[in-house]
């Protein structure tokens, strides 16, 4: 959220220090390939905005998340070609818990082995973060390995309990804003922004196998899976997909007054959370709710305008 990335944080002495061992070594690999993708993203360049004692800790928090995810879904170093789907899954899903077991070293007094973790451990002890929200994104990503459909919106929440809340979550103890009717604030906005980037990506999530839209609401709507695989949306898909966003919308409004409790840099921050969120509703609404056509994508304007706004209301 430049340059970079962890390396601003691990530093070239923790790199040096020691090799992780041979069960970490491929986790190892992933962390450093992370480190590069920072230096390319927009997340190291929006930390120049915010103050210099948060830039660390946040890129460690970016850090940790591109970790667990690209265990999740990028391609591992070392897998055969030929790995069975079967294979990598055990495999990711054996990466994940070494990664667990990473992080609990750090609650535990001891020292982690991959640098992106210690990086996170200097994070965790500077602003009093608790283990849980590592340990959700972690369990997220396990969840992915092993469910592709959900049943109902209220099995798919919770999955966003676990795969974006703990963000927004750790983001508010780093800022030092962490109390319980914020973190609920929090949730309700990071619920919401998942739910979008779900909307937004409904097709290219089913190229690779998912369906986050619940299968209540398919029923609901008369949308098969055969209907959200055309090239363009049918007029009962474009039902479901305002539904959706719709109700993804409620959820960010509610959690919107947020950006009120807040000021300065830490205001700016929750305000372009907010203002993302808004935008890309605003052009999923511009596409005429088809999300098979082409990902909607809004524009850094739309973004900044909506940012400007909620900064200024506080909502």
């Amino acid at each position: 959220m430049a340059g970079s990335g962890l390396g601003s944080r691990a530093g070239a002495s923790d790199l040096d220090e020691e090799a992780p061992a041979p069960g970490m070594a491929v986790a190892a690999q992933v962390s450093l390939a992370v480190a590069a993708k920072a230096c390319r993203e927009n997340f190291p360049v929006a930390l120049r905005v915010l103050p210099r004692a948060w830039r660390a800790d946040l890129t460690a928090l970016y850090g940790f998340a591109r970790l667990v995810d690209d265990i999740g879904d990028e391609p591992l170093p070392g897998m055969p070609a030929d790995a069975s789907p079967q294979a990598i899954r055990a495999t990711r899903l054996r990466l994940l818990d070494d990664l667990k077991r990473d992080v609990a070293t750090i609650y535990d007094g001891g020292r982690p082995e991959l640098p992106a973790i210690r990086a996170l451990q200097r994070t965790i002890d500077a602003n009093n973060i608790p283990r849980q929200p590592f340990d959700d994104l972690i369990q997220a990503n396990r969840q992915d390995q092993l469910v592709s459909r959900y049943e109902t919106y209220a099995d798919l929440a919770k999955y966003c309990e676990l795969s974006a809340n703990p963000v927004g979550q750790v983001v508010l103890y780093i800022v030092g804003a962490a109390t319980p009717e914020r973190l609920r604030l929090s949730d309700s906005i990071c619920t919401a922004l998942q739910l979008i980037e779900h909307w937004q990506d409904v097709a290219e999530d089913l190229g690779n196998g998912r369906i986050y839209l619940p299968r209540e609401d398919l029923a609901r709507c008369n949308v098969t899976e055969a209907d959200l695989a055309r090239p363009a949306a049918s007029p009962d898909v474009v039902t479901l997909m305002t539904f959706e966003t719709n109700r993804a919308r409620a959820l960010l409004d509610a959690g919107a007054p947020l950006a009120g409790t807040l000021k300065g840099a830490a205001r700016l921050a929750i305000s372009g959370y907010v203002a993302g969120g808004r935008a890309a509703l605003a052009a999923i609404a511009a596409a005429g709710y088809d999300v098979l056509r082409r990902t909607p994508k809004p524009g850094k304007a739309a973004t900044l305008r909506n940012m400007v706004s909620c900064y200024v209301r506080g909502r």
